[in-house]
């Protein structure tokens, strides 16, 4: 399935394309309750005027954010991360990356990380400076869910507001089966970050830590320049690191490290 994406994911293991689900191309709704504030009629009250600047002036709940996912400006440039554009991430033992580059302007716009079985894709969006957009998002996606007749399911999670989605497939052997698909969002100063997680991650807890602590490190670089609610932040490919000339004189004990031609490394999905 695919949610609010105009490009569709070719998926290279023959997996459905729900859980590359993009925001991108959607119109932000943001101050649909302005003007909402009704006037209070009875003499003496103060006019709609005013309650209406005092419910302006109140400011937008704020996500806590202390444990992460962070902003740029909160923690060191140079600290370890992986940086990948708009996104850093923190690397874990075996962690996979694959990218989804689109095909007509080769940009990269998905991050998915594969760890212990379980997957997590990562897009970041612009969001407006005074409110953040995951209410409204999460609308969408469960409206789009129910018409295709999947099941969804709001709930508390460790993030905060949550879904988890149900969506038909149908199996190898002709059958009907529903496949799990757990939506996370995260509202930041003027960015929101979106993960999908598939797999034992969308609906074991026990199975989503790993990854979930993954996510809780990702650091956004939203940068300054101007942008529209909801337009794709873009990301970039890994950049390979320089080795010190002496590293390549030098051997570990025993000889020779024995390369590792087969172990997979970042892998990359055309968007067409």
């Amino acid at each position: 399935m695919s949610l609010f994406r105009r490009k569709r994911a070719k998926d290279d293991e023959g997996a459905t394309a729900e859980s590359t689900a993009n925001t991108e191309g959607t119109e932000s709704t943001a101050g649909a309750a302005e003007g909402a504030a009704g006037t209070r009629g009875a003499a003496g009250t103060e006019p709609a005027e005013q309650g209406a600047q005092d419910e302006r002036d109140v400011p937008p709940a704020v996500p806590d954010r202390s444990r992460g996912p962070f902003d740029a400006s909160e923690v060191p440039a140079e600290d370890g991360r992986l940086a990948l554009g708009g996104l850093r991430l923190a690397g874990r033992e075996g962690m996979e990356l694959r990218f989804e580059v689109e095909e007509t302007s080769q940009r990269v716009i998905a991050v998915t990380v594969g760890l212990a079985g379980s997957a997590a894709q990562l897009q970041v969006f612009a969001a407006p400076r005074s409110s953040g957009v995951w209410e409204e998002i999460r609308a969408e996606i469960a409206a789009a869910v129910t018409a295709q007749g999947g099941a969804v399911e709001e709930r508390p999670g460790p993030f905060g507001a949550e879904l988890l989605c149900r969506l038909p497939v149908r199996t190898e052997d002709g059958r009907t089966a529903h496949r799990p698909t757990r939506f996370v969002g995260v509202d930041g100063p003027r960015w929101f970050l979106r993960a999908v997680f598939s797999g034992p991650a969308a609906h074991d807890a026990q199975a989503a830590h790993a990854l979930e602590d993954v996510v809780r490190d990702v650091v956004v670089v939203r940068g300054t320049d101007a942008m529209a609610p909801r337009e794709l932040i873009p990301l970039a490919l890994p950049q390979a690191r320089p080795q010190p000339a002496a590293a390549e004189e030098q051997e570990p004990a025993g000889g020779r490290e024995e390369l590792k031609p087969f172990e997979r490394g970042p892998e990359i999905t055309e968007v067409r």
